[in-house]
């Protein structure tokens, strides 16, 4: 099967292991894989069960999570939507920045929806989530809105970050961001993890990072003091195959990511089907909280476009490569095959009505960031923010001694 010939990269192994590395089952990226297992309901929210494709997980020191679980018309029907308001929101962007009205850095996660609305379906809003610079997705699903998104992207007073972040720092409850320095987000969301089990909550933190930021030393000493203290973190690579313009198999001696953290159980994920990325998600989530420690994912993906606005996605990969990845493992249009023609969950009308709905509130959210104000050019606007209001500092020193600002 065609779809299933695009595998995440791998390690390169002396010739008489070949036996042993031709024996090792790999993950499909095939976003339609899973099937019914019983009768589907009349009920939009009575639990039906589905069981994914053997291929969905790959494991490291780690039973395989159960391939079959519950799922409901209604949920299957919102992972739908939000794939499609997410993808609808980056496309958005896309045509700001070549409109010129969004400048600087701008990456979007186009092709990747199902990871940040995977994960989102399989936590609570008191988890915790953290990722990096690829983070629109994930701050619409943290519960910030397209018109606090897009308006943050115009630098405008509206936006998630007051105008003050851009691109690569978007914050809101549970979800910290955004984060503009390669792998520094990992040892953050290992301390975030430390919190919750300073002050015993059952909760986890996702803390999420690419490909090209796995090399990181500062991401296997987040590994180590994780492990050390049995922290409730979820790990979580994004392989989109690509650090920038430069493919996994030529910046990675070892592109198993999952089996990064040697001394901590890993699972690599399907990322191109978002009903695996749930399972995954709710498993590591279980795993973590349950004081077993740490849990390394690799959700393995794509992204369409560049590295960024700014790279054209095209002369370090043929546009055949991603017409195909396009064409055969859509996250959205795989869901879209299953809840439709397969599963006849949906109609063709219900399918319309849902994405007419997304494309009207992304417009109208869009049309309303673009008529927010831009913030204040003063001292204060400038200087407002840096702290938690009744926690600032008598004063902060600003680019000389005379524009010392006083709180």
């Amino acid at each position: 099967m065609l779809s299933r010939t695009f595998r995440a990269a791998r390690l390169a192994v002396p010739l008489r292991a070949s036996a042993l590395a031709n024996a090792h089952r790999t993950v499909t990226s095939d976003a339609a894989s899973s099937a019914i297992k019983d009768s589907i309901p009349q009920e939009d929210d009575k639990p039906f069960t589905i069981k994914l494709s053997d291929e969905s997980f790959e494991t490291y020191k780690l039973d395989t999570p159960p391939l079959e679980y519950e799922v409901t018309k209604a949920g299957l029907k919102k992972m739908y939507r939000d794939m499609v308001c997410v993808r609808r929101m980056e496309l958005a962007a896309d045509q700001l920045y070549k409109d010129k009205k969004i400048r600087g850095f701008c990456h979007l996660s186009t092709g990747q929806e199902a990871v940040a609305v995977g994960i989102e379906h399989a936590i609570t809003p008191d988890d915790q989530v953290i990722t990096a610079y690829r983070c629109h997705g994930f701050a619409y699903m943290r519960g910030g809105t397209i018109k606090s998104i897009i308006a943050e992207l115009l630098g405008r007073k509206d936006g998630i970050a007051y105008g003050k972040g851009g691109s690569m720092h978007m914050f809101t409850k549970g979800f910290f961001g955004g984060n503009g320095i390669v792998g520094a987000q990992v040892p953050v969301g290992a301390g975030i993890g430390f919190a919750m089990k300073y002050m015993e909550r059952p909760n986890t933190t996702i803390a999420l990072y690419g490909d090209g930021a796995s090399n990181q030393g500062q991401v296997f000493e987040a590994f180590n003091m994780a492990k050390l203290w049995d922290l409730p973190v979820v790990f979580a690579c994004e392989n989109n195959q690509y650090g920038m313009g430069t493919s996994a198999a030529r910046s990675s001696a070892m592109t198993e990511y999952y089996k990064r953290g040697q001394y901590i159980p890993g699972l690599r994920v399907n990322g191109m089907d978002v009903l695996a990325v749930k399972q995954a998600t709710a498993f590591a989530k279980e795993y973590t909280v349950s004081g077993k420690g740490p849990l390394v994912l690799e959700f393995v993906t794509y992204r369409y476009g560049g590295h960024s606005m700014s790279d054209p996605g095209t002369t370090y990969r043929t546009r055949e490569e991603v017409l195909f990845m396009r064409s055969t493992n859509d996250p959205i249009e795989g869901l879209k095959t299953k809840i439709l023609n397969d599963w006849g969950i949906v109609t063709e009308e219900e399918i319309k009505g849902i994405e007419r709905n997304c494309r009207e509130m992304v417009d109208e959210e869009v049309a309303q960031a673009e008529a927010s104000p831009e913030p204040d050019s003063t001292p204060y606007t400038l200087f407002k923010d840096i702290y938690v209001p009744g926690s600032e500092p008598a004063w902060m020193r600003g680019r000389t001694v005379e524009e010392t600002h006083y709180y």
